[in-house]
């Protein structure tokens, strides 16, 4: 496969921008508290080896085309592990996204035999890739980014569609695609809940 395309915008998606119908999407943060830690870059693929990052500052985040973007409900959202993200876009940019498909959860409806559902693990089985995770924990807010941070953010989305077209197939084979679609309209809700400060609670236990 040929090199990815990588292309920096800053505060925002460029006019005529088109994603087509499914855009994966990813976000880097200055932590995993989403109440303390704000998002600092949100990168975007239509899984044509190219990917679109959108870096802040952390001043302001109107973002106008990529709020409609995200909201645009004609366009499928593909996530891996879209709780985090779902809940730092509303938190950071104010806006809901939708629809959703997470590539994390549907491997853990599918993929029953391992316990392994990262990222990682999914690209290495799934699709032949190997994925450097070195720069995971780098400083995302930092004013210019690195090649390898770069290289790293886009390498988070690039993938997401050939993975949801493997585990899709892997869905329909074990009928558990009703409870995937279920899974994902529930998202936004658990989201909000982890906004609200629930998210270490199990509310459906006893």
């Amino acid at each position: 496969m040929p090199k990815p395309s990588i292309t920096l915008h800053k505060d925002d998606l460029p006019d005529g921008l088109s994603f087509g119908t499914s855009v994966a999407i990813d976000t880097e943060t200055l932590g995993l508290n989403i109440n303390r830690d704000r998002l600092c870059l949100v990168q975007l693929s239509a899984g044509d080896n190219s990917a679109h990052l959108v870096q802040f500052d952390g001043s302001e985040y109107a973002a106008p085309r990529l709020k409609d973007l995200l909201t645009d409900t004609s366009i499928l959202k593909i996530f891996h592990f879209a709780r985090f993200d779902v809940a730092v876009l509303e938190k950071n940019l104010g806006v809901l996204t939708g629809p959703i498909y997470c590539t994390k959860i549907t491997s853990k409806l599918v993929r029953t035999y391992t316990d392994r559902h990262g990222l990682k693990d999914l690209a290495a089985e799934l699709l032949g890739v190997e994925l450097s995770k070195q720069q995971q924990s780098s400083d995302w807010a930092a004013k210019e980014l690195s090649q390898q941070q770069l290289a790293y953010a886009a390498s988070d989305v690039l993938y997401l569609h050939a993975l949801k077209d493997k585990l899709d197939a892997m869905l329909d084979r074990d009928g558990r695609r009703a409870f995937a679609e279920a899974a994902f309209k529930f998202l936004p809700v658990r989201a909000r809940l982890d906004l609200a400060g629930f998210s270490g609670e199990d509310i459906f236990s006893h």
